[in-house]
């Protein structure tokens, strides 16, 4: 029973009146031959203690818990604002100076190709700069969402994802979704999400793609698949420096830490990333 605190309150102030009002009534033209004046005088504020225990307490009941989801929802503000903070200074301070450090290495790394062939080093120092920074801005697109991925609907974070990509780019983002909330925990719903975003993020950056299609389906037995298709250029497996091996690799990292296994491939002029969870027994 969802109640305003309007409501409640009137009910507080009617209910008493109204039974005595009602007992009174009944009193007078019905029970006086059987009740006497001071026996009804006894009843009258017995009868409104048990119709205030059983009605008015329900209603203390529902002030109560009004109040809880009230401070819950305060606290998560109070949380959400917090990690807002935190993702702007993140995004103001290491996001724009790890920018910045790369482009200084891509500037070297020109240079230095106009004389020789790249050293190894600086090309290790080129990727794993590139990884922090992806790091980074993922932990930042993180921070803009609850904490606990239970407080919001887990399709409606799939959802806005898919929306904020279609906002920003021209892809057509098509999706088939056929895995049930409850089949996933908390943990494995903040991977996988983390996951989908970053393959979608690395069509939208590197594939020049038109068409995107999100599959997932369930196996039975706790397990789980799922399959995210674009029809874009694709990419040569064989270069390891290659920028959008940076996502993959974290898509891979991800995947061995929750024991996923995770493939990705050219299939029919598109490149398809299948991450299955593997049946129990």
């Amino acid at each position: 029973m969802n109640m305003s605190y309007k409501q409640i309150k009137w009910l507080i102030l009617i209910i008493p009146t109204l039974t005595i009002g009602i007992w009174e009534y009944v009193r007078h033209e019905f029970l006086l031959p059987y009740i006497s004046m001071e026996m009804g005088n006894w009843l009258a504020p017995l009868i409104v203690f048990l119709v205030s225990v059983l009605f008015l307490n329900q209603l203390f009941r529902l002030i109560e818990h009004n109040q809880a989801a009230l401070n819950e929802a305060k606290a998560v503000q109070t949380a959400m604002m917090e990690r807002e903070r935190i993702a702007r200074e993140l995004h103001d301070g290491i996001a724009q100076s790890l920018f910045l450090l790369n482009a200084q290495i891509d500037r070297i790394d020109k240079l230095q190709q106009a004389a020789e062939p790249t050293d190894e080093s600086l090309r290790q120092l080129k990727e794993n700069v590139h990884r922090t920074n992806t790091y980074v801005r993922q932990a930042i697109a993180n921070l803009r969402y609850p904490a606990d991925p239970v407080s919001i609907p887990w399709m409606q974070s799939i959802q806005s994802l898919i929306d904020e990509l279609q906002r920003e780019s021209e892809l057509e983002i098509t999706m088939n979704w056929r895995i049930e909330e409850s089949c996933l925990s908390a943990k494995e719903k903040v991977e996988l999400l983390a996951s989908t975003r970053e393959a979608l993020l690395n069509i939208h950056k590197h594939a020049e793609a038109r068409h995107v299609r999100i599959e997932s389906n369930e196996l039975g037995n706790g397990g789980w698949e799922v399959t995210i298709a674009d029809d874009g250029k694709g990419f040569d497996t064989g270069r390891r420096f290659d920028q959008n091996r940076y996502g993959i690799r974290m898509m891979e990292d991800r995947a061995k830490m929750m024991n996923w296994s995770f493939h990705i491939e050219r299939v029919q002029q598109q490149t398809v990333v299948l991450i299955r969870k593997e049946k129990k027994g």
